[in-house]
């Protein structure tokens, strides 16, 4: 469902959010004409695993979980709070979403569509490209910090710890899609 939320709120949030953290108050204010506000109900889902990623996301409020589906069931990877990101990876790969986002309390998100994102880009908006690269920077650092969590589990060579290390890992590098 639709909502409004104001353009000065939603500017001074964006400039809280770390995925918009490195942009002038007038470079938000360029795209928030692309930005849709949507309002959830507690246990609404806004994308399942597989749905093609057609937007990216911002938590104004509320609260979201990062399932996945297992072969018979669903685990819960994390929890996300207001001024988290997901969603950002279909931005660049274009590929279907890695896990399902399912609200966990009424919850508000700014949407940005992929196709209004992409005229951006095309357009040559130096805002759509300071976004791509502060994406690309969040995905290298989730890379690094995976990568070495899993030389630290694998060094260990404890296999007791192997199984809940790899689902911590898991959690912090994929979480966001």
């Amino acid at each position: 469902m639709n909502t409004h939320i104001s353009q000065e709120n939603m500017i001074g949030f964006l400039l809280t959010t770390p995925m918009f953290e490195d942009l002038e108050p007038r470079e938000i204010s360029e795209i928030t004409h692309i930005v849709e506000t949507l309002k959830y109900a507690a246990g609404d889902i806004i994308f399942n695993e597989g749905d093609p990623g057609d937007a990216w996301y911002a938590i104004y409020s509320g609260q979201v979980e990062v399932i996945k589906q297992t072969n018979s069931d669903e685990k819960t990877i994390k929890t996300l709070e207001p001024h988290s990101c997901f969603g950002e990876i279909a931005i660049l790969d274009g590929l279907p979403r890695s896990a399902t986002i399912r609200t966990t309390k009424e919850t508000v998100v700014l949407r940005i569509p992929l196709e209004k994102f992409k005229e951006l880009l095309d357009e040559d908006h130096l805002v759509a490209h300071k976004l791509i690269k502060h994406m690309a920077l969040i995905l290298a650092n989730r890379q690094r910090s995976s990568t070495e969590a899993l030389s630290r589990l694998l060094l260990a060579n404890e296999l007791s710890n192997v199984q809940k290390g790899i689902r911590e890992i898991v959690g912090e590098s994929s979480i966001r899609e």
